[in-house]
């Protein structure tokens, strides 16, 4: 069960790089979809060290 949450983790980077490049397209058109797009990448990467730092401690707690 632990090998699935540490690649899960992985797919908040693949959005938020899917969040960034969709920013960068949007910046020319639409700069307010543009500025969602970047803080929703903000948040996935803040999702992706939350839970990275969430798993290790569990793991932590279950080896002792």
């Amino acid at each position: 069960m632990s090998k699935f949450f540490k690649y899960f983790e992985y797919a908040y980077l693949l959005f938020a790089t899917l969040f960034i490049a969709t920013g960068i397209y949007e910046l020319g058109e639409s700069p307010q979809r543009a500025y969602l797009m970047f803080g929703m990448a903000a948040l996935a990467i803040f999702m992706f060290f939350f839970k990275r730092r969430f798993r290790r401690r569990f793991e932590e707690r279950n080896k002792n």
